[in-house]
């Protein structure tokens, strides 16, 4: 059993959040770290990096590529 601190449990739930808004595709980076209260979007993104293991913009391009079958 992994025990997490309150810290690192509301920072994966942002996280979340932010991996949900960046599939919809509807609001920008800067937006998203703005609604969701980060200082700023290089702050977001670090986070995002360090949660993830990638940047908010390789995470969104994933979900919006398309696949080799459906060319």
């Amino acid at each position: 059993m992994e025990f997490k601190t309150i810290e690192q449990f509301i920072i994966e739930q942002k996280i979340e959040k932010v991996k949900e808004l960046l599939i919809y595709n509807e609001l920008s980076i800067s937006q998203i770290s703005y609604d969701l209260n980060y200082s700023s979007p290089q702050h977001l993104s670090r986070q995002f990096k360090q949660v993830i293991g990638l940047t908010p913009t390789q995470f969104k391009n994933i979900g919006t590529r398309r696949k080799l079958d459906t060319i």
